[in-house]
C-alpha cells in the first residue's frame, strides 16, 4: 500500500505571489519571503534586494481573496485581517557567494541537496496517489469557484490517497480515499459524502485514463473506503483553525514521501536559491530520463556548498528500472555531459527569471502543464500591467531526442 496526500497553502502563494510582483519588476530581485497566517492575521518578513517597490498588503489581500477567504465568518478575511510587514535587505555575506562579475560562474545560494523524481506510472510522470490527491482538490475547488453545486464548500480542503499495488510495483487498485472539506454550519458529512461520490469523483475519474477505471472499480469496491470528514465537522478551517507558514507541506509540494526531499523549501524564495531551483532541474532530467525510456522510475539528486558554482555531487536510483545496459553511476555520468547544473545554466535554461512561481503553489510544484499564460502584476505605483509568462517550464520534453542519443535509444 501506498498513501499520499495534497492539501491548499495559504501562506505558500502568499510568499509566491510577492515574489512574482518583484520579479515582474526587477528579473534579478534576491527575495526570501516568508509568511504565517493565524486567526485575523498575516505576518509577512525576509529578506529582499529588489530596484522596483511593491505593495505587500495589496498582493497578500489580493491573494488571499482570490483563495476564497472573503466572509468574516471564516476568521480569516481578505479586508480585514491585519497585515504585519517585516522585510529587509539581503545579507551582504550571502550576497558575496552567489553573485560573480562572470554570471556563469553565480555561485549556490545556500548548501543542500535536491531531489527530481519521475515514474512512467502516469502520463505527467508523477506517482499516480499524489497526482490522484491533488486532482481530488483541484476539482473541488473549481466546484466550489463555479458555484453551481455543492454550494457549502468553504475554501480549506485536502485529501489523502492509499492504492494497493502488485508484485510487479504496478497499481491494480484505490483501497482509500480521505477527502476533508471545509463546509457552512449545518451541512453534515452523509450529504457531503453523497456529493463526493455523485459530483466530485465522476469529473475526477474523466481525467485521466489510467486512474478513471480506477475510480470506477472504486465505487463499486465494497472493501474500499471512502472517508469524508471523518471527524464529523469541519466548519472552522483555514488558518483560523490552522496557523500556516511558508514551507510547511514541502512534501506534498513535490513527491508526496516517494522519491525523496533534501528539506528545504520552494515558495517564497527567487532562484538564486539551489533549494528551489535545482529541484526543479532534477525533475526536469528525471522526467527526461523516464520519459526517453532509460528507466522506468528514476531519481536525481544534486547537492551544492554555498557560493561554489558546480555541484559538489550528482546521483541517479532507477530502483532496478533501468532499460539500458548501464549502472546507476554509468547514467549519471552521461546526465552530467547532458546538463549543466551550475545555478547560473539552471536559471537561463529554464528561464527562470520570470515571474512564474504563483501557480507553483497551488496542487504542487512539479507534474504540471507547460504553457504560457498573460499575468497581471502591480508596478510601483500600484497599478495593474500584464505581462505574458511561460509556466512549468521544467516539465517541457525540450530536450528528449538529445537524451535518446545519448544513451543510443
Amino acid at each position: 500500500m501506498r498513501f499520499y496526500f495534497s492539501k491548499l497553502q495559504v501562506s505558500d502563494q502568499i510568499s509566491d505571489a510577492i515574489l512574482d510582483n518583484m520579479l515582474a519588476q526587477d528579473p534579478q530581485a534576491h527575495v526570501a519571503c516568508e509568511t504565517l497566517c493565524t486567526t485575523g492575521q498575516v505576518v509577512i518578513a525576509g529578506e529582499v534586494s529588489c530596484k522596483g517597490w511593491v505593495d505587500i498588503q495589496q498582493i497578500a489581500r489580493k491573494t488571499i481573496a482570490e483563495i476564497g477567504y472573503t466572509k468574516a465568518e471564516y476568521k480569516f478575511e481578505a479586508e480585514s485581517c491585519g497585515i504585519l510587514t517585516a522585510l529587509h535587505a539581503q545579507s551582504l555575506d550571502i550576497n558575496m557567494g552567489v553573485s560573480r562579475a562572470e554570471a556563469d560562474e553565480q555561485g549556490a545560494g545556500d548548501q543542500g541537496m535536491m531531489f527530481g523524481y519521475a515514474t512512467d506510472e502516469t502520463d505527467n510522470y508523477m506517482p499516480l496517489t499524489l497526482d490522484l490527491a491533488h486532482t481530488l482538490v483541484y476539482t473541488l475547488a473549481r466546484i466550489r469557484k463555479e458555484g453551481k453545486q455543492m454550494l457549502y464548500l468553504r475554501p480549506d480542503s485536502k485529501s489523502q490517497v492509499t492504492i494497493e499495488y502488485d508484485e510487479q510495483n504496478r497499481p491494480v487498485r484505490i483501497d482509500t480515499i480521505v477527502l476533508s472539506t471545509q463546509h457552512d454550519e449545518g451541512v453534515t458529512s452523509e450529504l457531503i459524502k453523497q456529493d463526493v461520490i455523485n459530483i466530485l469523483l465522476p469529473r475526477v475519474a474523466t481525467r485521466d485514463s489510467r486512474y478513471g477505471h480506477l475510480l470506477h472499480d472504486f465505487l463499486e469496491d465494497k472493501n474500499a473506503k471512502l472517508l469524508v470528514n471523518p471527524t464529523g465537522n469541519f466548519v472552522i478551517g483555514g488558518p483560523h483553525g490552522d496557523t500556516g507558514l511558508t514551507g510547511r507541506k514541502i512534501i506534498v509540494d513535490t513527491y508526496g514521501g516517494r522519491g525523496a526531499h533534501g528539506g528545504g523549501a520552494f515558495s517564497g524564495k527567487d532562484p538564486s536559491k539551489v533549494d528551489r531551483s535545482a529541484a526543479y532541474a532534477a525533475r526536469w532530467i528525471a522526467k527526461h530520463l523516464v520519459a526517453a525510456g532509460v528507466a522506468h522510475e528514476a531519481l536525481v539528486q544534486v547537492s551544492y556548498a554555498i557560493g561554489v558554482a558546480e555541484p559538489v555531487s550528482l546521483y541517479v536510483n532507477t530502483y532496478g528500472t533501468a532499460q539500458v545496459p548501464m549502472s546507476d553511476a554509468e547514467i549519471a555520468a552521461k546526465v552530467n555531459e547532458l546538463f549543466d547544473l551550475r545555478p547560473a545554466a539552471i536559471i537561463r535554461d529554464l528561464k527562470l527569471t520570470q515571474p512564474m512561481y504563483e501557480e507553483t503553489a497551488k496542487y504542487g510544484h512539479v507534474g504540471r502543464t507547460n504553457e504560457v499564460v498573460t499575468k497581471t502584476f502591480f508596478d510601483a505605483d500600484g497599478k495593474e500591467f500584464t505581462r505574458q509568462v511561460e509556466l512549468f517550464t521544467w516539465e517541457k520534453l525540450n530536450r528528449l531526442e538529445e537524451v535518446k542519443a545519448k544513451f543510443g535509444l
